[in-house]
């Protein structure tokens, strides 16, 4: 593996566990068991049948716990101890190979990025939260399972791209979390001045 798709593969998988863990982990193990991509040594287990079937039952509840307005707002706080270390975890698996000095930056990395994905994530979905019909839920929450895995695709056949891609998003996510964080805080302040609130 040449070392642009060796960085693009661990930041996709770092960038793409921030958002859908589980449905990275399934899709990389199905590519590699149909022999359609090789994925580097250290990440093949992923194909092995128990791993294949933990991450896909795990995926299918996140695919629909993922639906359900407030049910998605608590599986992402759960999964901020979960999204972000598997992220690093993959980034420096995805490149061990080569230098465990490499290694050990892309997991440093990795975990940033991931934690980037899933802060935006998590913090727009909490206030999509807010609206009180489920279409917006749902149609945020497909988009998600649609560009987790797009993203991997591209990390692997279109390296350059998917680098210049996630330079703009990681950008555009130092824009959006202090103008997250600041909405969350107007909303917990508004629930706590409803009749029965503790304010």
């Amino acid at each position: 593996m040449d070392p642009l798709t060796a960085i693009a593969m661990a930041a996709g998988l770092a960038w793409a566990s921030g958002v859908r863990l589980y449905a990275v982990l399934f899709f990389l193990g199905v590519l590699h068991h149909a022999e359609i991509y090789t994925l580097p040594a250290n990440l093949q287990i992923l194909a092995h049948p128990a791993v294949m079937s933990v991450s896909g039952l795990l995926f299918f509840l996140e695919f629909f716990a993922d639906k359900i307005p407030g049910v998605d707002t608590l599986w992402d706080a759960v999964h901020t101890f979960i999204r972000i270390p598997a992220g690093a975890v993959l980034a420096a698996a995805a490149v061990a190979n080569a230098d465990p000095g490499l290694a050990l930056v892309a997991g440093l990395l990795g975990g940033a990025i991931a934690a980037g994905a899933h802060l935006a994530k998590a913090g727009g979905r909490a206030l999509i939260n807010t609206s009180p019909e489920p279409f917006s839920n749902w149609i945020a929450s497909l988009g998600e399972d649609f560009l987790s895995v797009l993203g991997v695709l591209a990390a692997l056949m279109y390296p350059l791209i998917f680098l210049g891609l996630l330079a703009l998003f990681l950008v555009f996510v130092v824009w959006l979390l202090p103008r997250i964080w600041r909405s969350v805080k107007r909303v917990f302040a508004a629930l706590r001045h409803l009749p029965g609130g503790s304010g």
